[in-house]
């Protein structure tokens, strides 16, 4: 039975990165909150930039929200260099 995570209340600016993806202390308190083991971005290169932007690329959803500025989807692949 897989186990199910926790939904973590993460504020824009404190735990959420305006550019994109989650703060050191984002990622500090989901993985405290669910047992995580989320590590920082890996853009310059390696096997997790790999599988992050094979996965995020494959992910539904739009790129630009409607009032034309990007997503937080496309914020993050920008970020990862993918």
């Amino acid at each position: 039975m897989p186990v199910k995570k926790k939904n973590v209340s993460l504020r824009m600016g404190v735990h959420k990165s305006r550019k994109g993806g989650l703060t050191a202390k984002g990622r500090a308190k989901y993985n405290k909150a669910t047992g995580s083991k989320l590590k920082a971005p890996q853009p310059g290169g390696g096997s997790r930039k790999k599988s992050f932007c094979a996965r995020m690329g494959g992910v539904k959803g739009p790129m630009k929200k409607p009032n034309g500025k990007p997503t937080r989807k496309a914020l993050a692949l920008k970020r990862w260099k993918c």
